[in-house]
């Protein structure tokens, strides 16, 4: 275990809570905390609420109304599938930033959505009702009809989404209704020097110097609804936008986040904790670092590359690094035997109680067979899924063209070919695939290798870049052109291509991994999870200790303090940073550690306006509270007592990598951009003053 240095006073709150239960469960301590709003200013499904300005942001993260005019920030990472999607080499937002000067130079974000949550409902009875005891495929078939039927009853006419989804493993259901905007357009975003400062070097580190925060608005039709992009479309006027603090914070001060928490599995056995640190973690850590090492080389030799896969990249390290800080975690935290001493008090309860030992007896033991059940083909599974599956490119892309509307003539389907190649390098997948066939072989057992090994073996003497030079050469599926002057020919049998024999091959080694006895491991695991949730809400309820659900995509309220730690002997972070650091960094031979001469600028003048704190009299740029957040929580506001914006959740911290799994009171944190960092930036970097005045700054 790390030498952890108690910090005396820590007031955080374990949880990802569930809005609509605030009212019973937390507000009493929130409110001990400091917090001056009631529950019903935090979320209400009847009047407007703090809620109504917090969003989902695109497809996994989280976003803030700020203005009455649409605008909204989220962080820099969430916004960089869009920025990369609208650069080039002529026009490079990555790396050099934008502001739109106008209201009309502000750049439409292809397939980009926000997402404004409605209400949320407990259908719990209706679901359970239906599915009763029933296990297995006939409790699939009977939750699929209900939830469909439930889905439908509540979008009924009206232009809202809605999802049913579960909690506590399938012994809750809560209904969430939506309403999705299409429109959304980028305003500001800083370049990438400031937005990614630190690069992968300092990913999930405290402490931070990233300005990782974009500025994007949802635009509507004149009646004020969703629409699909139009010139004509107007700023959305939102049901409620936050206002934005420029008072700052101390050390102790409350702080409140609203947003998505992704997933957690924090009532995870020690026997599912295993498996993950194993299987899961490790086949991402070695394929990905795999792959990783062979996109850089292209990107840092070639600007178009490095464009085309600046989200790719982003997209697949960012979870590299997780895994391993996890995995890391997870030892020097002892978190292994924290679980199996909470698992032995869980059993010694249960043995107390015949009715309880009926009930719940086996349901351990049973976990503990099928996970060591499961291990047995597990392992090649997770690395095949990580390399011959989604680390390779071209299979996919095969995959892709698949799924084509064959019905439709070919001039109908350029657009969806052209999007597969999008951002494709066949030269750089190339060397990709040669590495990661390696790669595979050496990590696995030999009954786990597909057919296409004996081929290479035999036809290429086991020389991997001479069967991708032949699979690059002989496949149409390496270029659009290729592909499109095959499809012409009605004679060309696509499931002949090398690449979708490749493709059926792996599948077909996959599918032979995915034994009869392994899936009724997982469908008995995910059965006794379930019972196990419930079990364990029965124990919690004994200790008077609410239980909240794991993270589901889902909104959530966490609360806590702006906070340090300490996380070994000699070491005491404090809870903010500032622009000093950014200077200490600055490596300009070093592209993560690059310092934009504007932002140097403005740093050695002291030019920070309105901005600086008052307290230090320095400009903060970073800072750390003790809330609970994970993946997905990202470009989430923080609020104070108030309700008001101090800053926007990008990251946690590598000594509590473990955090999806267990809460750590004492050494997790939640690493914010500082709001006014972000206001700084925008004035005197990115020159975006037309877009500070429509904020409210308090």
């Amino acid at each position: 275990m790390l030498g952890i240095l108690l910090t005396v006073g820590v007031k955080a709150d374990e949880g990802m809570w569930m809005l609509p239960l605030v009212e019973k469960l937390n507000i009493q301590k929130m409110q001990g905390l400091g917090l001056t709003m009631t529950a019903e200013q935090i979320y209400s499904n009847n009047n407007t609420s703090l809620k109504d300005a917090v969003v989902i942001f695109g497809g996994g993260c989280t976003g803030v109304m700020v203005s009455p005019a649409g605008l909204l920030f989220t962080n820099h990472h969430c916004g960089y599938s869009a920025i990369q999607q609208l650069s080039s080499v002529e026009h490079n937002y990555l790396k050099d930033g934008f502001t739109a000067a106008e209201l009309t130079d502000e750049l439409p974000c292809k397939g980009l959505a926000v997402t404004f949550l409605v209400k949320v409902e407990d259908v719990t009875p209706r679901v359970l009702e239906k599915t009763g005891n029933l296990t297995g495929k006939e409790r699939e078939k009977a939750l699929n009809e209900i939830i469909e039927t439930i889905r439908k009853e509540a979008k009924g006419e009206t232009n809202y989404t809605a999802q049913v989804r579960s909690f506590y493993s399938g012994n809750e259901y809560y209904l969430f209704v939506y309403e999705r905007f299409n429109d959304v357009r980028l305003a500001y975003t800083p370049p990438s020097s400031i937005g990614k400062f630190g690069g992968e070097t300092d990913n999930w580190m405290y402490p931070r110097h990233t300005g990782d925060f974009s500025v994007f608005r949802v635009y509507a039709d004149k009646d004020g609804k969703p629409a699909e992009y139009s010139d004509k479309n107007i700023p959305y006027v939102p049901k409620r936008f936050a206002a934005v603090s420029n008072k700052g914070m101390s050390e102790g001060d409350y702080a409140m986040i609203l947003g998505n928490p992704g997933s957690t599995d924090r009532y995870a056995t020690s026997f599912a904790i295993k498996n993950r640190v194993k299987n899961g973690n490790s086949a991402r850590i070695e394929m990905r670092g795999v792959k990783q090492e062979v996109w850089k080389k292209f990107m840092r030799a070639d600007e178009a590359i490095n464009i085309a896969y600046a989200n790719k990249f982003a997209g697949s390290s960012n979870y590299w690094k997780n895994s391993i800080g996890m995995n890391n975690a997870i030892k020097n935290l002892n978190v292994i035997a924290e679980k199996e001493k909470q698992e032995a008090e869980f059993t010694e309860w249960i043995n107390s109680n015949v009715s309880l030992k009926q009930k719940y007896g086996n349901i351990l033991p049973e976990l503990k067979r099928d996970y060591e059940l499961i291990d047995k083909n597990q392992k090649a599974i997770e690395y095949l899924r990580e390399s011959l599956l989604a680390g390779v490119e071209l299979p996919r892309m095969a995959s892709g063209v698949d799924r084509m509307d064959k019905k439709l003539p070919l001039d109908s389907n350029m657009a969806f070919i052209s999007n597969i190649y999008k951002d494709y390098y066949p030269e750089v997948d190339k060397n990709a695939f040669t590495a990661l066939l390696e790669a595979y072989r050496k990590s696995v057992t030999p009954d786990a290798l597909p057919e296409i090994y004996k081929t290479i073996d035999k036809k290429f003497k086991g020389n991997y870049s001479k069967y991708t030079d032949y699979l690059f050469s002989k496949s149409v599926f390496t270029s659009q052109d290729k592909l499109v002057k095959a499809l012409k020919k009605s004679k060309y049998d696509l499931t002949k291509d090398p690449v979708a024999v490749f493709g059926k091959d792996v599948q077909k080694k996959m599918t032979e991994l995915r034994t009869k006895e392994y899936d009724e491991a997982l469908a008995n695991i995910d059965n006794n999870k379930r019972l196990y949730e419930a079990a364990l809400k029965e124990w919690y309820a004994a200790k008077d200790k609410p239980m909240y659900p794991d993270a589901n995509f889902t909104m959530r309220l966490t609360y806590g303090q702006i906070l340090g730690y300490k996380p070994a002997d000699g070491v005491d972070y404090e809870f903010h940073t500032t622009t000093k650091g950014v200077l200490e960094k600055e490596d300009p031979e070093n592209p993560e550690f690059v310092v934009p001469e504007k932002l140097k600028e403005a740093i050695e003048k002291g030019d920070y306006g309105r901005y600086i704190d008052t307290k230090t009299g320095k400009m903060h740029v970073a800072f750390i509270s003790t809330n609970d957040i994970t993946g997905g929580n990202s470009g989430s506001p923080v609020f104070n007592a108030a309700g008001e914006v101090i800053g926007l959740a990008f990251d946690g911290n590598w000594e509590a990598m473990s955090g999806d799994i267990i809460f750590e009171p004492n050494l997790q944190r939640t690493i914010s951009v500082d709001i006014r960092y972000v206001l700084f930036v925008m004035e005197k970097v990115g020159g975006a003053d037309r877009l500070i005045k429509e904020l409210t700054i308090k």
